[in-house]
This record gives structure tokens, sequence and C-alpha cells, in this order.
């Protein structure tokens, strides 16, 4: 599927998908996503706080929500308000027409009034015409610094995941599992030979994934500790 143009350029990754994405210890959460995304969830279901550190996955999840509702031909809309919170909350306006609005980096503009104000009426369309709401940040909503009353309150009403780290054999299996989308075997042997000499996080673990795999389509090689070390100068 190609990816869905959003405002200001913003842009959908077209990997960010729920079968792309490795749970681990996060199945929770991600199963809630799901269900969001079914056609007759509540709205007890409809409002979802993701929480975490980098890496874990936040907006990967909203990404693969969006991605799921254009595929039935319904409207939705990602906001990372960390990169577009400059041009003002007036972005916001109108967003209650989509089935499903995606806010992540909410922590970028907790704590600013405009931007506070224009959230709490926000929660207030988009409960009132029984639409969705998908929201990330890096902390839990005690921890988000909001100052409006009323927008903390819409916040409580929110089921809140929060999404941990992947462990060294889950990275492992996430490695795999991105591996065999893009059509590559990626053994144990390799998959940890990369975790030990690689980045630590997921999203360098999946660039570096993604160099590989161009490699091996140049040389028509697998991928293999030797082919690593030739490629990469390990």
């Amino acid at each position: 599927m190609k990816p869905v143009q959003l405002p200001l350029g913003v842009r959908l990754r077209d990997d960010a998908t729920f079968v792309n994405y490795y749970p681990g210890a996060n199945a929770a959460a991600l199963g809630y996503v799901e269900r969001l995304c079914e056609a007759d969830a509540g709205w007890t279901e409809s409002l979802i706080y993701l929480w975490g550190g980098e890496g874990v996955g936040r907006s990967h999840l909203l990404q693969a929500a969006c991605l799921r509702f254009e595929q039935r031909g319904e409207a939705a809309v990602y906001l990372p308000l960390g990169e577009v919170a400059e041009y003002g909350p007036e972005l916001l306006d109108g967003l209650d027409q989509s089935e499903l609005v995606c806010l992540d980096d909410l922590d970028a503009v907790a704590g600013r009034a405009d931007w506070e104000e224009a959230l709490f009426h926000l929660f207030n369309r988009l409960r009132d015409s029984g639409r969705r709401l998908l929201l990330a940040a890096t902390v839990s909503p005690r921890e988000l610094p909001v100052q409006l009353p009323d927008l903390q309150s819409r916040l409580t009403l929110a089921l809140v995941f929060q999404l941990h780290e992947l462990g060294d054999e889950d990275k492992l299996r996430a490695l795999q599992l991105r591996a065999s989308r893009r059509g590559l075997h990626l053994t144990d042997d390799v998959g940890r030979f990369i975790l030990t000499r690689g980045e630590r996080s997921m999203s360098g673990l999946f660039e570096l994934l993604e160099r590989l795999d161009q490699a091996s389509l140049q040389a028509q090689r697998k991928l293999t500790i030797p082919f690593l070390k030739e490629t990469l100068g390990w």
C-alpha cells in the first residue's frame, strides 16, 4: 500500500503495519489497539494512550492503526506533534471529521495553554461523534505536565499502556519477523551476531537490516556472518 499523504507533508511509513510489529511484552497493548480499529469498538475502547521510551514502537502502532483504517476506506490522520507543534493548534481544526485521530508526541505540547484548550475541545468532538483517538507520549498521563484540569480529566478516561523495550531474544525475533517480510532468511546465529555488533535500538537495527537487504540483492548472496563482515566492515 502506498503511503498516505497527510497535512504538512507528514507521511505514514508503509512498513508500519500490525503484522510487522513484534510485540514481546507489549502484546496486550497491540491487542487493544487492533481492537480500537474494529468497526464495532465502543467509546470505552476508542481512547487509548501509549507511553514509553524511544524505540518501543509507539509511532509504529499509531501509524499501523491509520493504515488499517485507510485500508477500509475510512479517513484517519496521524500527527507527530513534536514535528508540527510550531504550526499551532489550528492543525487540530476539523480533525474530528476523521474516523481515527492519532496524536504522537503529546508531551511536546503539554503545558501550552493554546494547545491544551484545542486538545480538550477535540477530545469532546471526537467522543460526541463516536470517533476514535489514539495518543502516544514518552511519559504516562500522570507525568504529563498538563495544566488544564478539564484536559487532565479527559486523559483519565483513556486506556493506558506502557510499552516496554524488547529484550535481546525478542529483538532477535523482531529482526527475523522483519527479515521474513522482506523475503530474507535470518538465522539465529546471524541475528545474534547482528545484536552483538550492531546498534541496540530497534530503529537502528531495522535500518541495518535494510542495508543488508539491499546489499544481498545486489550481490545475490544470502545473509551469512562472512557476508555481514564483508558488507559492514565488522
